[in-house]
């Protein structure tokens, strides 16, 4: 059963919430959960929090970017939005007394914040190139709309034993990454027929795996049933006491595919319908996206129009440029865009004979298309998050993709946000103890990818942060001089293996203890954040307790 989104009584009993937390009548624990349910998270900054926008197929539409500028401006002691690789949208420093005006001013524009965090269905991601990519078999935009609606506030999918995680592709290219996702969806056809193949199990983090194939064609009108199945079977078969292991790839590890693939089959059995209306076309030739991310204009399958990308540096956004975009974007006929995974803007129906001047009113706001090299993706790192290690934004201002535009993904942590195993080059953060001195460093991957035919990283030395760009300096010297002809970065990292890395880089992996102190300033001019073994964040917190929420929350 679809729900309102923004369904008012939600809102009001998360206001009496916030209310019972100032007066002193719910602890600050018992609310954890209740924000969580709401897309809030703690920052490292006390006091204040982090808000996610969820933003299903990374849609939105111009005029909803002034609504995010004026929630930027009334309510946020941060000057910036953050897109993400899940392509949502998240502010910073909003205080505990403005979390419900905030989540109201949303609420008008059409946005919701509901289930962007805790134990839920997550915000559903495609390739955003959805509904004008000239190779895809359907436009996957009404489906996506379709999941998030039938399981938010659902009271299954809403108490998951951990975070539940979606992806569509509307061809085989498979650009939104399904072999990294909980559940991945991707357009197919058998026999002329319209369908769906469903990979379950992957995910990123501290223990990467890659999905495996649960079923090679789920007809069309199955679609939902299908879904369903998979987020029951994750709610009854997965873990709910030990956290760090309760996510759906380990219990698909665990019972092994073949298993789960019978509790599947067995489990759709029982559940009726599944249709969402969606046009299927006969699709042309895809255009080539190397990681699944657009980094130059394409011609969309519209005769006259093209889907122009913008490059947004850190994923950041100031107001001024919200309400920018939202002003010139429609006098320009763009009526659509996208937050994609590479944390920048992609602006769909452009129409050919207007490209310059939209591009020449973009540059008035400091943005245009992507230049190569630029392709870094960064987490906010210990500037905002409590759970980052290191100060993964400073590192991703000095470091590049060079002139072959390489993909360079830099987490603050091994919690994955962004996405740092199916990089070009990737790194993830942790300390290491020199004589009692916490250095921070990163532990560096090499040619992921997360579209068809690529896969997880392979994974070299940890480095110290301070010897980063020397380290990746090495390594692209070296792709150039013993790649074969023609061979991407990832092939080439592919099969030079993990040996390789190690031993071309392992003078820069040891400390000694007179360099401990000069390594331990990481590039924000402070040190690393000593964390605990797991890593663990609130997401990983259990079901709602302590307040009462309406009904079929």
């Amino acid at each position: 059963m679809a729900i309102d989104l923004n369904d008012p009584t939600v809102l009001d009993a998360f206001e009496a919430a916030v209310e019972a937390v100032r007066a002193g009548r719910m602890a600050p624990e018992a609310f954890v959960p209740v924000r969580l349910q709401q897309g809030i998270y703690a920052q490292r900054q006390e006091g204040l929090h982090m808000v996610r926008v969820k933003l299903p197929g990374g849609a939105v539409a111009p005029r909803q970017l002034a609504g995010l500028a004026e929630g930027l401006e009334r309510f946020c002691g941060h000057p910036v939005v953050n897109l993400t690789t899940r392509q949502d949208v998240q502010y910073h420093g909003v205080r505990l007394e403005d979390l419900p005006a905030l989540l109201r001013l949303l609420a008008g524009h059409g946005l919701t914040t509901r289930e962007a965090a805790g134990n839920t269905v997550r915000n559903v991601t495609a390739c955003p190139l959805a509904g004008v990519c000239p190779g895809e078999h359907v436009d996957v935009q009404p489906l996506i709309e379709a999941v998030a609606r039938r399981f938010t506030g659902d009271p299954v999918a809403s108490a998951l034993p951990r975070k539940f995680k979606v992806s569509f592709s509307g061809c085989e290219a498979d650009c939104a990454g399904a072999r990294i996702h909980d559940l991945g969806i991707v357009a197919v056809r058998r026999d002329g027929a319209p369908g769906f193949a469903l990979y379950v199990g992957g995910g990123l983090g501290s223990r990467p795996r890659e999905a495996d194939l649960l079923d090679p064609f789920v007809p069309a009108a199955r679609l939902l049933a299908a879904v369903e199945a998979v987020i029951r079977l994750h709610h009854e078969h997965s873990e709910r006491r030990r956290r760090a292991r309760a996510r759906l790839k380990f219990t698909v590890e665990r019972l092994g595919i073949e298993r789960f693939r019978a509790l599947y089959r067995e489990r759709l059995a029982r559940l009726e319908g599944g249709a969402v209306a969606a046009a299927w076309r006969e699709p042309g030739p895809a255009p080539a996206l190397p990681g699944g991310v657009v980094r130059a204009p394409v011609a969309q399958r519209q005769p006259g129009r093209v889907a122009l990308p913008v490059a947004v540096p850190r994923g950041e956004l100031d107001a001024a440029q919200l309400r920018g975009l939202a002003a010139l974007l429609p006098e320009h006929g763009v009526e659509a865009l996208r937050v994609t995974q590479d944390q920048n803007l992609l602006l769909l129906g452009v129409a050919e004979e207007r490209l310059a001047a939209l591009e020449a009113a973009l540059g008035r706001l400091g943005l245009g298309r992507p230049r190569a090299g630029d392709g870094v993706v960064t987490c906010p790192g210990t500037t905002l998050c409590p759970l980052a290690v290191t100060a993964s934004p400073h590192l991703a201002d000095r470091i590049d993709g060079g002139a072959e535009d390489l993909r360079v993904r830099v987490n603050g942590c091994p919690n994955g946000c962004a996405q740092s195993r199916v990089g070009d080059i990737g790194l993830h953060g942790q300390g290491r103890r020199v004589d009692g001195v916490l250095v921070p460093c990163y532990v560096l991957e090499f040619g992921g990818d997360p579209a068809a035919g690529g896969g997880l990283a392979v994974e070299g030395p940890e480095v110290p942060a301070r010897r980063v760009p020397q380290a990746l300096a090495r390594v692209r010297a070296a792709w150039r001089e013993r790649r074969g002809e023609d061979e991407s970065f990832g092939a080439w990292a592919r099969r030079e293996g993990a040996g390789f890395f190690h031993a071309l880089l392992a003078d820069l992996v040891p400390v000694r203890a007179e360099e401990a102190a000069a390594l331990a300033v990481d590039w924000s001019g402070e040190g690393a954040v000593a964390q605990d073994e797991e890593g663990l964040g609130e997401c990983a917190q259990g079901g709602l307790a302590g307040f009462e929420l309406p009904t079929g929350t």
